[in-house]
């Protein structure tokens, strides 16, 4: 049985390189690229730099990237590979943004998905409200509140009195209740003898 080769010559730079320097491709005998990914980057940037060129636009340098690192096309920053996602897909193995974008892009798309709204427009709606939770006027706002049953949104509230509107299942007089009661105005039944109350009027 023959060995498996652990290198590979490229076409273009005529070095021999381990198989780990060429991308796949499923169209060749052995599934690798006929040129190393330092020789099809090289070729891409100059490929790029002529079409900007001739459109007259201007070209975006490249910063050096140090190994086992990644430049985001989002922020523009230089990265470890830590602080990426993986994608199969991409030719490196990982996303093309980072990992803190991904979870900014992810919190766009949720406020979008599920309120209807931008992150421009709950911000306006918390700059309205002076920049505090709208119920007890002190916590910052960080949770859009909205009726499930129209879907309308209300207001941005903190984590405690959203989720304190969540256990009172947004039923007002249950709420009216809750208020009588912590100020001491709430009628209570009495015990007037074992298993038998006396109702208030």
């Amino acid at each position: 049985m023959a060995e498996e080769p652990s290198a590979k010559q490229c076409r273009k730079c005529r070095r021999d390189l381990p198989l780990a320097a060429f991308a796949r491709d499923r169209n060749r005998r052995d599934g690798l690229q006929v040129h190393c990914r330092e020789c099809v980057a090289e070729y891409s940037a100059a490929h790029y730099r002529r079409r900007r060129e001739a459109m007259g636009k201007p070209v975006r340098e490249r910063p050096e990237v140090p190994a086992w690192h990644k430049l985001c096309r989002v922020c523009g920053e230089v990265k470890p590979r830590s602080e990426w996602h993986r994608n199969a897909t991409a030719s490196d193995g990982l996303s093309t943004s980072c990992k803190a974008h991904r979870a900014v892009r992810g919190r766009q798309g949720r406020l979008k998905r599920q309120y209807g709204l931008t992150e421009a427009e709950r911000n306006a709606s918390t700059a309205s409200q002076g920049g505090v939770c709208c119920i007890c006027l002190a916590a910052p706002p960080a949770h859009v509140d909205h009726c499930h049953e129209t879907g309308r949104v209300r207001g941005v509230l903190c984590f405690s009195c959203n989720a304190a509107l969540g256990q009172f299942k947004d039923q007002p007089e249950v709420m009216r209740r809750a208020a009588a009661y912590v100020e001491g105005n709430a009628w209570k039944p009495t015990l007037v003898s074992p298993g038998v109350y006396l109702l208030p009027s």
